[in-house]
């Protein structure tokens, strides 16, 4: 059994943000991402969106993909695993 870690954001810190939790998971994702810190595949995935959705949000910010080889077969091997 995998144990899954949880992060409590008080709803004071939302509402002062003026965000939802799916916005604030988003801006996470990309932080992280942009940080070098997640492959855009599990920083789509930890915002809940398909790739080419959070790639949208990348591309609106002027944020191009990091690519390296390691992070091009991890993205291939997340997107096969979310393919029915």
């Amino acid at each position: 059994m995998n144990a899954t870690p949880t992060l409590d954001v008080p709803l004071e810190i939302l509402d002062s943000a003026r965000m939802t939790i799916e916005e604030m998971r988003l801006e996470l994702a990309i932080a992280l991402f942009n940080l070098d810190r997640l492959s855009m595949g599990k920083a789509a995935e930890f915002a809940c969106l398909p790739v080419g959705t959070f790639q949208s949000h990348l591309a609106s910010r002027q944020i191009g993909p990091h690519y390296g080889i390691d992070e091009a077969i991890e993205d291939a091997r997340v997107l096969s695993a979310l393919t029915p």
